[in-house]
């Protein structure tokens, strides 16, 4: 079977036109370069080189197969570059995830073009997915990472669970709210919310945000009302600015929120958010790299 090393030599010799030439540029004996040639013509049954007194020429066997060898060896270092780049996580596409209630602004897209500009050779497939689809998606190897809010009900055997930054929750309120009309209103205490009606609240087997905001509102002596119309997803923002309700609310959903909708801030301080990011135990090198130059950027 033909080597690479014969391969590399013929080209050599080619290229330079001159065994001693290649044997230089090749820091090998001139004797050990004949010899692979040598071995290089006996395997295909004729000669690649014309002997002469002066220099080597190429036989119309060698002239044949002289371009066809060198595109062989730049073929061989291209798969050798892409294999080296995607097992250090340096090439490939990332499937990534956010809940809705994790939208994609501020620092979450810093961290994301911080990455992309690191490994110019990646890309990420990005869709949006609830906490526990994410979950369920990364045990089943169908998703490389999720980003999404705490707390989650129930974690997933082989997917861990990093906590990146918490934001503070204000209180979305609908343009015709008393409070939003009210100039002199800078904060809100949450025991004042208790005969709201709010637009979100937990489902029994899921956790998230609506779960937060049930559990910061029985710490202050209830449960948050139900609205007549609910959603848990970005779709309460449209119900909140129709009037239907409230929410409590992280601060970067100010970013994609209708300009009507009010917010305030809360006066409890431990009214808090947490956004995590969700990836396998065992994380390929292409996760791995994207959790390390992500993590550095927030």
């Amino acid at each position: 079977m033909i080597s690479t090393r014969q391969l590399r030599y013929f080209v050599e010799i080619a290229e330079c036109g001159s065994f001693s030439a290649a044997a230089e540029r090749l820091f090998v004996a001139q004797s050990a370069l004949s010899r692979q040639i040598k071995e290089l013509e006996g395997l295909l049954q004729t000669p690649l080189f014309e002997r002469t007194a002066r220099l080597p020429r190429l036989t119309a066997a060698g002239e044949a197969f002289f371009p066809k060898a060198r595109n062989l060896l730049t073929e061989l270092h291209k798969a050798g570059e892409l294999a080296t780049q995607v097992g250090q996580g340096q090439l490939g596409t990332l499937r990534l995830s956010h809940s809705s209630t994790v939208p994609m602004s501020g620092r979450l897209l810093r961290g994301i073009s911080h990455y992309l500009q690191q490994c110019p050779g990646a890309s990420l497939d990005i869709v949006k997915l609830s906490s526990e689809a994410q979950l369920e998606e990364l045990a089943e190897g169908r998703l490389d990472v999720g980003l999404l809010r705490l707390p989650v009900l129930r974690q997933r055997e082989g997917v861990q669970i990093i906590p990146l930054f918490s934001e503070p929750l204000l209180v979305a309120l609908p343009p015709t709210h008393p409070l939003a009309l009210d100039p002199a209103a800078k904060e809100v205490d949450l025991a004042q919310l208790r005969d709201e009606a709010f637009i979100s609240i937990p489902h029994p087997q899921r956790g998230g945000l609506s779960y937060l905001s049930a559990e910061l509102c029985m710490r202050q002596g209830f449960f948050p009302k139900a609205a007549r119309v609910m959603s848990r997803k970005t779709t309460q923002l449209q119900l909140i600015q129709a009037g239907f309700g409230i929410a409590l609310l992280p601060e970067s959903m100010q970013d994609i929120a209708p300009a009507s909708i009010h917010f305030l801030p809360l006066a409890d301080s431990d009214c808090q958010s947490v956004i995590a990011l969700a990836c396998r135990q065992e994380p390929t090198p292409l996760v791995a790299q994207f959790v390390e130059h992500f993590r550095d950027c927030l």
